[in-house]
């Protein structure tokens, strides 16, 4: 092989790479800045509105009830995801009959479709058929609006989200638990700890990167926050459960608002990045 050839083979091996990266990320940022300056329907051409985007956004309250909900979710979504995730983890950690099950069937629901998983919760908590409500019935109680109640449908998104993404942070917690010295419980033994003492003075401080990894892909996939209330309510009942993502998708595919909703996703972008960062100063100081 020549000297030539040698020196442009690396290039080639790595040009799909830069290719896709080029036509999907590059290329899509930098045309979402753009049309934060523009008005365009998709259709007519691109009209320059100068920085009227960005002072509709701070007038639309609708944006910023979507902001609120999603917080509201990550409020209950990320401590619940942690608190059940590391509870079944330490299960886990023991020594147990059939593990592995356990493990497989844990993690079962993070592989399948999202839309298929909704769609089961949706009849779950229907109102009138659901199983949840049937059983309520079946033990004397009313029935309870599970997504048709603006103060609890929220609630009922994040525990099925809860559900559908805790087989995820059950693997990484235990991996997190494998990895503490064991002569550090032995040690405790001898001092006469509970179970309790141990895990609160050892286990926790042990596996606390492990637990800032998952606040932040918590935090990350909360945000993102998207089939779970466009298939379930479709944001309702009355803005509830509207999600900052799903305002964006509808102010661009329903409503042709393109630069709008660029303005508003580089906005949110911008206002994930900033809560990944103050996450990360607070929690990886106990690291």
């Amino acid at each position: 092989m020549s000297n030539t050839r040698k020196k442009i083979m690396p290039y080639v091996m790595v040009s799909p790479y830069l290719v896709h990266l080029l036509a999907f990320t590059t290329f899509p940022v930098i045309f979402s800045l753009i049309l934060t300056f523009h008005k365009w329907n998709i259709i007519g051409p691109m009209e320059w509105v100068e920085f009227g985007n960005w002072k509709r956004l701070f007038y639309d309250r609708l944006f910023w009830i979507s902001i609120f909900n999603t917080f509201k979710f990550l409020s209950i979504h990320i401590p619940l995801q942690i608190i059940i995730a590391l509870a079944l983890a330490e299960f886990l950690n023991q020594n147990i009959r059939l593990k592995g099950f356990f493990r497989a069937a844990f993690f079962m629901p993070v592989v399948v479709s999202g839309v298929v998983v909704t769609i089961l919760w949706q009849q779950l908590f229907s109102f009138e058929n659901g199983v949840l409500n049937r059983l309520l019935v079946s033990l004397g109680f009313g029935k309870v609006g599970w997504l048709i109640d603006p103060d609890i449908a929220m609630v009922s998104i994040a525990v099925m989200a809860t559900w559908k993404n805790l087989g995820l942070y059950v693997i990484l917690f235990l991996v997190g638990l494998q990895t503490v010295p064991k002569q550090y419980y032995e040690a405790a033994d001898l001092d006469g700890a509970s179970h309790w003492q141990k895990f609160i003075k050892i286990t926790v401080p042990m596996i606390n990167p492990t637990m800032f990894m998952v606040v932040i892909l918590s935090t990350i996939g909360g945000f993102s926050l998207f089939i779970e209330p466009y298939i379930m309510t479709g944001g309702g009942p009355l803005n509830s459960t509207l999600s900052a993502v799903l305002y964006i998708y509808k102010q661009a595919f329903q409503y042709y608002h393109m630069g709008y909703s660029a303005t508003l996703g580089v906005f949110f972008a911008f206002l994930i990045v900033l809560v990944v960062i103050v996450q990360k100063r607070y929690i990886e100081k106990d690291i």
